[in-house]
């Protein structure tokens, strides 16, 4: 019978051969803590898009992130404020991402003494400035805005807050479009905004609007982040 192999738990945590194995470990596990803080944050505006392999892009971000301190040692590295820039235009669906969904550029404001996020957009003709994909009748933007505390340990401390437009047919132009997500000034402290938006897609039928493949074609994406 053959024995079970591969090296014991106890040698890599104390052997000074694996000191480069527990560096890693340790800033993967701490990457990992952080993407999910990010993802328990955003929760209610990931749920309108379906991606099965958007925690390990974000991982990865997060990952990236922590190789970019250059303050700490190795295995010792932090998610620092400096270096979350590094998340901006991050998608949550990888198959619909923001550019390849809206025509028109989305411009976007964090004021951290409001505690408001702010989205515009022009008016639009949606048969133009929007990719629909096949089978939609009808489309909504959505404005997230997230104060993230990557600090707090193993524990979630964050604020939330979203806005959705209207739900609209996509074959009539729109008005200016203005959505303006807020959180209580009092509850953000120093902790990091993180401002996103979002393109929802919808088939009416008999009247009710459903979600188009469950989301599958909805793009939303990180805009803007605020640091002090």
């Amino acid at each position: 019978a053959r024995e079970k192999g591969g090296v014991r738990a106890s040698r890599i945590a104390t052997d000074p051969k694996y000191q480069r194995t527990r560096e890693n470990n340790a800033e993967f596990g701490r990457g990992n803590a952080a993407a999910m803080k990010l993802r328990d944050a955003f929760r209610a505006f990931i749920q309108l898009t379906s991606d099965s392999r958007m925690p390990n892009r974000l991982n990865s971000r997060m990952l990236r992130i922590l190789k970019a301190d250059s303050i700490h040692d190795r295995g010792e590295r932090q998610v620092l404020d400096e270096n979350l820039g590094i998340l901006n235009r991050f998608s949550f669906n990888a198959a619909a991402l923001l550019s390849n969904t809206l025509f028109e550029k989305v411009s976007g404001t964090i004021e951290r003494s409001t505690g408001t996020g702010s989205i515009s957009l022009p008016a639009i003709d949606p048969t133009v400035k929007i990719a629909k994909p096949s089978g939609a009748t009808h489309f909504q933007f959505s404005a997230a805005l997230a104060a993230v505390d990557f600090s707090a340990g193993e524990e979630s401390d964050y604020g939330f807050d979203m806005q959705e437009s209207e739900i609209t047919t996509i074959t009539a132009p729109i008005e200016a479009t203005e959505l303006a997500p807020s959180i209580a000034p009092g509850s953000i402290g120093e902790m990091p905004m993180f401002l996103a938006f979002g393109v929802s897609f919808y088939q009416e039928v008999n009247g009710k609007h459903y979600s188009l493949n469950n989301g599958a074609y909805n793009s939303l994406t990180i805009i803007k982040i605020d640091t002090i």
